[in-house]
């Protein structure tokens, strides 16, 4: 039985990779996260409070359970906010990945790391593996930095798991996603401006939990891609959105990115090429629709 360590436990993806690994017999897990633990079916894992960006604490957790995967799915992942805290955004996305090293170094541990299509500056997507990142925020820039830790060391027992748009829904959610506030924003009729000039494959947390739980099981190295298979503007989401929920789309206005005023650039087409992952992990990712209908039942569950 090989021992898996989490990071970042109690957000949407942590949440889904805890599910998916409570149940499998070939694993030991070890959850950690910020604070307390927010899961309510406590069964088959070990909760371990963990703050990343403390290089003792990182050290000492991985020495206590010496993990065979680690996956890290903790970040500062609030685009505008990383360009008002590059300080604290660069702690939590670059120094802690190189803490989360060291210790996976110490001991033979497998590290998969999340990253994102920020890295990329949106002029040529759809995106492959082997394409030249080039970040047009702090937030990518961080999150390529953290790549490129990992990419320059001499250990090489690692993968990059990099993902667009995560949505679903879980316990205690700190915070939402698109998906969740387009359907909320749509069932009170308040108007909404959504940018159509901004292209997105957006990713079912619970696929991509898969996608790294077949890392983990392949142990595999190197970058993959892991999103959704449908690449299409915010507006189209939106609109895909209304429609799988009968919700009336007239309270919907497109908008130009420019006139937003955000802290940060975004870029404007990213999405990425599966085959790797497809053809290397057996990756298989839901259709948009079909992730909506497990969005509409995970509803039902957290009512």
């Amino acid at each position: 039985m090989k021992t898996v360590l989490i990071t970042g436990s109690n957000g949407l993806l942590g949440q889904k990779l805890v599910a998916q690994l409570q149940k499998a017999s070939n694993y030991k897990l070890i959850a950690t996260s910020k604070g307390a633990n927010r899961i309510s079916n406590v069964s088959g894992f070990i909760y371990e409070e963990l703050d990343i960006t403390n290089s003792t604490e990182v050290s000492n957790i991985c020495e206590k359970y010496r993990p065979d995967v680690l996956i890290n799915t903790a970040a500062m992942t609030n685009v505008d906010a990383c360009e008002g805290d590059k300080e604290g955004c660069w702690k939590m996305n670059v120094n802690a990945v190189e803490y989360l090293l060291a210790a996976c170094e110490k001991h033979n541990t497998h590290l998969i790391h999340l990253s994102t299509d920020f890295v990329f500056d949106g002029e040529d997507g759809p995106y492959s593996e082997s394409d030249i990142p080039k970040p047009l925020s702090y937030y990518g820039e961080s999150k390529f930095a953290s790549e490129k830790v990992l990419q320059n060391s001499e250990y090489k027992n690692w993968a990059i798991a990099r993902t667009i748009i995560v949505y679903g829904v879980v316990e205690k959610m700190s915070r939402s996603n698109i998906i969740l506030w387009a359907k909320g924003a749509l069932e009170k009729g308040d108007p909404i401006n959504v940018v159509d000039d901004q292209f997105r494959s957006p990713t079912l947390a619970i696929d991509l939990a898969k996608g790294c739980v077949l890392i983990a099981d392949k142990q595999a190295k190197g970058v993959y891609h892991l999103s959704g298979k449908d690449l299409m503007s915010i507006l189209e989401l939106v609109n895909r959105v209304a429609d799988f929920f009968n919700l009336d789309k007239s309270s919907i206005t497109p908008i130009k990115s420019t006139t937003l005023n955000q802290a940060a650039k975004r870029p404007p087409k990213t999405g990425f090429l599966l085959d790797k992952a497809i053809n290397e992990l057996a990756y298989n990712p839901m259709s948009f629709e079909e992730g909506l209908g497990i969005v509409s039942e995970e509803l039902e569950l957290v009512k």
